[in-house]
């Protein structure tokens, strides 16, 4: 490495997973061109990297928040590019970063862009889920098995339910690091029962949210997306208790599934066309047209009552959601809430998003293997769109629960 040439992380090279950084080089010569490349390894073992190439001002220095890329991973300024930008080597393979104790670790590196390709300077960020003072506690209490992540302080905190298709924690510790209760849970547990989805654990769960003694006193918020969003939808219709819900890129019907409760089927399954699948060059299955139309006359009894319901909706679609058709889904809601005379709605649409809305800096996935259906799939979305719709929607989020889920005690916000 050349001593001359130094590479710097603003603020620090420690944040949270959902901060961004600015990347710095000095010490270049005047116009020199570089290559800054990132490497991670997910916990899968799976190792993802990006690079970019870069001219430096006269002053010998590259800073990504000003300056262009001039080719590589992607083009044009993208302080975050790298981060978003990583890529395994082979296709369809999403970058797993699902536990909470273990900080997403990025390797960045500056290369001469002749020659050997020499390293110039290198720097490591670790970008943690988990904030100072928050805990993390395994639930396992009657059929709830999750984590429970709670801030630091005596509360009461807004709660919420965070329910994944699988098992995942990044987003409920980041929505922790923010002042909130969060348990997360998912609807299927490693593939098993996914022939029929009986409501009373997910029930339990609220319950168990909703009599926490550091929980807020107006009742629970749900986020999920795509299978989740039709368990959270009727929860919110079936359970009391459930005050705001955030609906990402879901459906409005029981897709694939009978749901039942209390040992009665309350709403019949949404199925596939497998006809209507599309193989893609790439190998992975385009689904978006597979799904029934739930508004068919045989179908409508999959359709969730939404209109009972007592909560706040926050109704999200992205446009080039390949899973599925989220924004009709979601037009289709609107117009039923309407119709019976109900308000209690917004939403959000997002022009070249894609399935995958994930918190933030995270890497973009076009395409990946699809727990349920057993094959690659498209997600969809154009990189930089979905990127910026990230940073929007995770802004919006905090927001909107502030809003409808505020305690009497000031909330206490996790800092690094």
């Amino acid at each position: 490495m050349s001593s001359q040439v130094r590479l710097r992380l603003l603020p620090s090279t420690r944040c949270l997973f959902d901060e961004p950084v600015q990347l710095k080089v000095a010490g270049l010569r005047s116009r020199q061109v570089v290559t800054i490349r990132a490497t991670s390894t997910d916990e899968r073992e799976v190792v993802f990297s990006s690079s970019a190439t870069y001219r430096a001002d006269d002053g010998g220095e590259v800073d990504l928040n000003r300056d262009p890329s001039l080719n590589g991973s992607y083009v044009g300024v993208q302080p975050m590019g790298l981060l978003q930008s990583l890529k395994a080597d082979t296709l369809h393979k999403y970058f797993f970063k699902n536990k909470a104790l273990n900080p997403h670790v990025v390797k960045f590196s500056v290369h001469e862009q002749e020659a050997d390709g020499r390293i110039l300077a290198e720097e490591t960020n670790e970008r943690f889920l988990m904030g100072d003072g928050v805990s993390r506690d395994p639930v396992k209490e009657g059929n709830i098995r999750g984590v429970l992540f709670t801030p630091p302080g005596e509360g009461p905190f807004p709660a919420v339910l965070d329910l994944g298709t699988f098992m995942s924690e990044k987003r409920a510790c980041l929505l922790a690091n923010k002042g909130f209760l969060v348990l997360t849970i998912a609807v299927f547990s490693d593939r098993q029962n996914m022939k029929e989805i009986h409501l009373d654990p997910f029930k339990e769960a609220v319950d168990f949210l909703r009599h926490h003694p550091k929980a807020g006193s107006k009742g629970v918020g749900i986020i999920s997306r795509s299978k989740g969003t039709d368990i959270a939808l009727s929860l919110a219709a079936f359970v009391p208790g459930v005050e705001a819900l955030v609906w990402i890129n879901g459906t409005s019907a029981s897709v694939g599934t009978p749901l039942y409760y209390k040992k009665q089927q309350i709403l019949s399954p949404l199925m596939f066309d497998f006809s209507k699948v599309i193989t893609t060059k790439s190998g992975a299955n385009l689904t978006k047209y597979a799904t029934e139309d739930p508004l068919e006359e045989k179908n409508k009894g999959s359709l969730v009552p939404i209109e009972r319901a007592k909560s706040q909706f926050l109704f999200v679609a992205a446009e080039d959601d390949l899973n599925w058709d989220s924004k009709a889904y979601m037009d289709q809601m609107v117009e039923r809430l309407k119709r019976h005379g109900k308000e209690n709605f917004e939403t959000v649409f997002y022009p070249g998003a894609g399935h995958l809305l994930e918190p933030p800096y995270g890497p973009f996935c076009s395409s990946a293997f699809h727990g349920i259906l057993s094959f690659s799939v498209v997600w969809g979305g154009e990189p930089r769109a979905h990127a910026a719709a990230e940073i929007h929607l995770w802004k919006k989020i905090e927001e909107f629960f502030r809003t409808h889920l505020s305690c009497d005690a000031a909330q206490a916000k996790a800092n690094l």
